[in-house]
């Protein structure tokens, strides 16, 4: 089985500092006829969404023209993420308005799968709503490598993550879910992607041709799907990777941390046994179990955790025909 070599590493990974240069980049852009959406998923980001806005349509819309299009899709908040949104200029939609005749689902990958239908970029840039530090390298460092390199079609995000605690920021850590889980399966079944520093970041931008012809799973499962599917599609080259340098936002307590790995060991058992590499695989238990403790008294907690998944659009011919494309 073939293993990561320092080639790729030196090749495909990127400091954004090297696409600081926005005019350039713009002009680039132009010339091969590119145009670029921005899709921020969001579900009761009330405190963080106006100020991304704001940095993002200032600095990359009205002061550099980089985005063609700001937008966010929501799945149904209960706070003013959608009024704030829309009060800084995004165009903001419902998750459940969107293709309503594929029904709704609940999660973040039926965002970002029903943003491929609703925004019209070649490229499109995904990037997470609770960004405390958020600045326009979040974007420009990522459509970057897509814009100078033809022959790029993923570019990962990765960056320093910072736990929070009561005594302030520790300058390391976080990605446990990561280094616990995802990079030892990778390492034992996909040595080559464990080169890839942090596949679970939110943030990452995608050629449309390629967006279009992998599935989504709408929950847990998303980011890890798409490395093993464009991985088994179109092989390392297509990846790149760029270092945002940090990114501060809210962590995770282990509880969600157990239902997040329970959903991504979901998702990449499905597909050892679609790649052939395991056979005969059981029928896989969905509901995820953890124990709560109190005066020496233990409570079960079950919760069910299906990774659903959607097909790749080019599959939905509302959208063939939509965008002129043949599956």
């Amino acid at each position: 089985m073939a293993t990561t070599n320092d080639g790729w590493l030196d090749a495909n990974t990127f400091h954004h500092s090297a696409f600081w240069d926005l005019l350039k980049l713009i002009e680039l852009k132009e010339q091969k006829n590119l145009t670029i959406s921005l899709c921020i998923p969001t579900l009761n980001e009330a405190n963080t969404i106006g100020k991304e806005i704001v940095i993002f349509k200032s600095e990359l819309m009205t002061r550099y023209p980089l985005l063609d299009e700001i937008a966010v899709i929501d799945s149904g908040s209960t706070d003013k993420t959608r009024e704030v949104a829309a009060s800084f200029g995004a165009d903001v939609y419902l998750d459940e308005e969107i293709l309503p005749e594929k029904g709704n689902k609940r999660g973040k990958g039926e965002n970002l799968w029903k943003a491929i239908y609703q925004l019209k970029g070649d490229i499109i840039v995904y990037v997470d709503a609770d960004i405390k530090n958020i600045h326009p390298r979040f974007v420009y460092g990522l459509v970057g490598p897509l814009i100078y390199n033809d022959e790029t079609h993923y570019v990962k995000a990765f960056y320093d993550r910072p736990l929070a605690y009561s005594q302030g920021i520790r300058p390391s850590g976080g990605g446990r879910v990561t280094e616990i889980l995802v990079r030892p399966l990778f390492s034992l079944f996909f040595p080559e992607l464990s080169a890839v520093i942090q596949p679970l970041s939110g943030e990452y931008a995608v050629r449309r041709q390629v967006l279009e012809r992998i599935a989504f799973p709408i929950g847990y499962g998303v980011e890890t799907a798409h490395l093993l599917d464009v991985y088994r599609q179109w092989g390392m080259s297509a990846f790149a990777q760029t270092d945002l340098d940090r990114r501060v936002h809210r962590n995770q307590t282990t509880v969600a941390l157990g239902r997040m790995s329970f959903g991504i060991l979901q998702t990449f058992l499905v597909r050892l046994q679609k790649f052939g590499i395991i056979n005969d695989l059981a029928e896989i238990n969905r509901i995820y179990r953890h124990f709560e403790a109190q005066d020496r008294k233990y409570r079960l907690n079950e919760k069910s955790i299906q990774e659903e998944e959607r097909p790749p659009m080019i599959e939905i011919a509302a959208y063939r025909e939509k965008f002129a494309v043949d599956a």
